[in-house]
């Protein structure tokens, strides 16, 4: 920290992240962890794209989609693991102002996008299941890179506004931070002006990032589920719930992690508790999503093993 232009205040330049714990045994079989955990994360999701890529039976909107999908949890694990290593290598955290607003303003910005990528992808299942007969026109290459469009600009408005209404906090010490990454709630917990404009901007991003996809959500598989309960062959209405089941899963584990993250708006204090989740959120979820999708999909695991054994995909 140094004088500022506040008088006696002191301005902070760093923040110290405290992390995950304090013991250096720890620090270093934690480092081992997380580092096999990023692997995993990025070769998996690296192995989905690889799929997608190289499969014919994988070019549909759905995967389009799943792709989408890999890219953006191997950016929001990106944005947060790496430096947590490079701190369990070192046994202390200090990241510049400008460092911690960046990494905050990424997070959001790409799990914003996988927020709404979900609903598009609610979405495309509904068509497929309900409006079969349109799908391929109310579907086509351009409606899924509007889609797209659509849920980055969103996202990226909503990351911008916190990012520029964080800034623009004072922030005179103390500087240290009860995480092991730059996020809303522990920085709130660190400014020295008011944050009543943060917090009703706090609520307004959660009902539109969170509540409001997850709305769109439910309606899309109150529909489906309607829609398969009317398929006679028992056959057919396993077939339609497996082309969803992973979906489901994946929102299920997604929304369940950021409700508990942003949507206890009662309290802003940070606590060990946030950082289990924000392992649930930043960790856990990107690794399980390709084992998931891989797991329950046939084609997937058919293209995995062609991409391991260099075997052509058939005509």
């Amino acid at each position: 920290m140094e004088p500022g232009a506040w008088g006696n205040k002191t301005v902070v330049t760093e923040f110290i992240l405290l992390g995950l714990t304090k013991n250096i045994e720890l620090q270093s079989i934690l480092f081992a962890i997380f580092l096999f955990a990023y692997v995993i994360t990025v070769g998996g999701n690296l192995s989905i794209l690889a799929a997608i890529f190289v499969e014919p039976k994988l070019h549909t909107p759905m995967y389009y989609f799943l792709g989408n999908l890999s890219l953006l949890d191997i950016g929001c694990i990106t944005v947060t693991i790496p430096p947590m290593l490079a701190c369990l290598l070192t046994h202390q955290c200090r990241v510049p102002y400008a460092a911690c607003i960046s990494q905050l303003f990424f997070f959001h910005l790409l799990a914003g996008v996988d927020c709404h990528l979900l609903t598009a992808m609610a979405y495309d299942r509904y068509l497929a299941i309900c409006q079969p007969l349109t799908y391929s026109i109310r579907m086509s290459r351009d409606v899924q890179g509007a889609l797209v469009a659509v849920c980055c600009s969103i996202s990226f408005i909503n990351a911008l506004t916190h990012t520029v209404a964080v800034s623009v906090l004072d922030f005179c010490g103390p500087n240290v931070v009860n995480h092991f990454y730059c996020d809303l709630p522990p920085l709130f917990q660190l400014s020295c002006s008011s944050i009543h404009l943060n917090g009703q901007l706090l609520f307004v991003g959660a009902t539109f990032m969170g509540v409001v996809p997850m709305v769109f959500i439910s309606v899309s598989y109150a529909h489906v589920a309607a829609a398969v309960l009317r398929i006679r062959s028992a056959e057919g209405r396993k077939k339609a719930f497996s082309t969803c089941g992973s979906h489901l899963t994946v929102v299920c584990i997604f929304y369940g992690t950021g409700f508990f993250s942003y949507m206890r708006l009662g309290s802003v204090s940070a606590s060990d508790k946030d950082k289990g989740i924000g392992i649930l959120n930043t960790v856990i979820s990107p690794m399980l999503n390709p084992l998931i999708y891989s797991l329950r999909n046939p084609d997937v695991q058919g293209a995995l093993k062609r991409l391991l054994t260099g075997k052509r995909p058939p005509e």
